[in-house]
């Protein structure tokens, strides 16, 4: 297949690219729309619709098949949508019913998986002298995801969660999760949860740029406990993935891995965690930025 189709469907944007597969996955046409999410399920699909439609007016071609990143995953036996904080996805055929509404066949993934793809197939690790056969991507932003890719394929899982570490149980006393379980690892370690723990040091509240940078001021104890507790955490959290996994290479993204100390610290802040006795695993800092969501959709075809 020359061109490669693939949406990034977000909370905020949709966005659509069409990549040369022939010519170094160069990019022929990328655009995006507001998903506009408050207007509800079935306006979302219509605006994945419209911009299927004006990649194809625009280039002049036509999709054989379509790649679609999503928030959340699709339960391998219902079909259906879910874990998405996208909450009108959830529950819904979003697969079938788009693909009944562009009548074209969709493969649909966790947005996770289409990151961890895109890193490695044509970021990051796609760089290394010597490609690993297994790779962890990991996502820290407002949420904590993650996605498994082995010798050059996503690993979905039995229930479709494959790589959802971020909902493991990483502070048993913490804060209730919306998933229903107390401390997990987002609950600690996501963006959110790092402002909140800001506040309750200093009772001043700032976005955690405002923290790191509060941090490297070094005028700010508050700061400081705040970014230790990150990568401390962090080391604590990966470790589990290390020690189930064994990943050659973790590719880190997020707005949460702006913060150099995450992935300069996760090999010391990892080892009194792992089941070894030193880690040899190899953390890199993403090189596609914004695009990888949306190329690694494309690459899912």
């Amino acid at each position: 297949m020359e061109y490669k189709w693939g949406i990034d469907l977000g909370g905020t944007k949709v966005e659509g690219v069409i990549l040369d597969a022939q010519n170094d996955y160069k990019v022929i046409k990328r655009m995006r729309l507001p998903t506009e999410q408050t207007m509800g399920y079935e306006h979302i699909l219509e605006q994945i619709k419209s911009l299927i439609d004006q990649l194809k007016s625009s280039t002049g071609l036509t999709p054989e098949k379509i790649g679609m990143g999503t928030p959340g995953t699709i339960d391998p036996v219902s079909g259906r949508l879910k874990n998405s904080n996208t909450q009108c996805l959830i529950g819904q055929t979003i697969k079938k019913d788009i693909e009944q509404l562009v009548n074209v066949p969709f493969v649909v993934t966790n947005d996770a998986n289409c990151f961890a793809m895109a890193e490695t197939r044509l970021g990051a690790v796609s760089e290394l002298e010597e490609l690993p056969s297994l790779v962890f991507g990991v996502i820290m932003g407002t949420g904590v995801g993650g996605g498994v890719v082995l010798n050059g394929n996503i690993i979905n899982g039995r229930h479709g969660i494959g790589g959802e570490w971020g909902h493991n149980v990483l502070d048993p006393n913490g804060t209730e999760c919306y998933c229903g379980k107390i401390g997990c690892v987002e609950k600690v370690i996501a963006g959110p949860a790092l402002e909140r723990f800001y506040q309750e040091l200093s009772n001043e509240n700032r976005s955690l740029k405002e923290i790191y940078a509060q941090y490297n001021s070094g005028v700010d104890p508050a700061a400081q406990a705040t970014i230790q507790h990150l990568v401390e955490n962090f080391g604590k959290a990966i470790s589990v993935v290390i020690n189930i996994l064994d990943p050659e290479v973790i590719v880190m993204g997020g707005g949460v891995n702006n913060i150099k100390e995450v992935v300069l610290g996760a090999k010391e802040a990892a080892i009194p965690y792992v089941f070894n006795k030193e880690v040899r695993t190899k953390f890199l800092s993403p090189k596609l930025g914004d695009s990888a969501g949306v190329f690694g959709a494309a690459l899912l075809v």
